[in-house]
């Protein structure tokens, strides 16, 4: 059975690693097949939500840095930078397959403040009313403290879930999963299929802070995982390298790591 209902409200999240090559450059091929695959879920009645990295990297790749700085304003310049460079490729890539997009940029108080979460809220609602494609990002380029703050997109992501009413969250990762240890040292590491609770056990098998082209690592999943599903909101791990893995989930096989989500009171 398909964990992702007729006309289900999907919140997908891609990250960094998986947007750009080892030159730090847009994968652009990927890029596109992602926007082929959810402007195709679109198609058959879901409504989606993208939440994209890849701003910074962006930036510094328009630039021709050769190595993501240290220094927060410049992070945050970048940032500005890439983000423009980044909506204009997704804008591209959608309205070649029919879809509008809307950019949102969040900062954490959109969702400590009443006031802000009830208008994101409404924002969220009206743009899927639409039919467009809201593409959310954290809000670097004005804010310095937005990696304290959310602590990067895997986060974002469970909180966008919450607030737009998300049937399910999907974090496409570079990996396949989550693991009982770290796949790239120990080839005998054992993919951990589904996570009912998340304890002391699955938090031991998360660790890092993922690579230079990111901010995240595996405990920032499952930190958003616990967020999302207290909300009784499901999320999937995934390997984002071929986003057409989509299909598969849409189509009943199971395949990463399915956080269930908690009973709702």
């Amino acid at each position: 059975m398909s964990i992702l209902d007729k006309n289900a409200r999907i919140v997908v999240k891609i990250g960094s690693n998986t947007l750009t090559h080892s030159t730090g450059n847009l994968n652009l091929r990927r890029m596109e097949t992602l926007v082929r695959t959810l402007s195709d879920f679109k198609n058959y009645g879901h409504e989606v939500v993208l939440v994209s990295s890849g701003a910074v990297q962006a930036g510094i790749a328009k630039m021709g840095l050769k190595r993501r700085p240290d220094n927060v304003e410049e992070k945050m310049a970048l940032s500005a930078i890439g983000q423009a460079e980044l909506m204009q490729v997704y804008d591209s890539f959608f309205s070649t397959y029919g879809h509008t997009v809307a950019q949102i940029l969040m900062t954490r108080d959109v969702i400590d403040y009443p006031a802000r979460r009830s208008a994101a809220e409404s924002t969220f609602r009206e743009l899927l009313k639409l039919g467009v494609v809201p593409i959310v990002n954290e809000n670097d380029s004005v804010s310095s403290e937005e990696l304290q703050k959310f602590g990067g997109n895997d986060t974002l992501s469970a909180y966008v879930a919450i607030v737009c009413g998300a049937d399910i969250l999907i974090n496409m990762s570079d990996i396949d999963g989550l693991f009982d240890c770290d796949p790239r040292k120990n080839p005998d590491a054992k993919l951990i299929d589904r996570v009912d609770e998340i304890n002391e056990t699955i938090l031991s098998y998360a660790g890092g802070a993922g690579s230079e082209r990111g901010t995240g690592g595996m405990i920032t999943k499952i930190k958003a995982a616990e967020i999302v599903t207290s909300a009784g909101i499901p999320m999937l791990i995934v390997n984002g390298k071929n986003p057409e893995a989509l299909y598969e989930i849409s189509d009943g096989k199971h395949i990463g790591t399915y956080f269930a989500a908690k009973k709702r009171v």
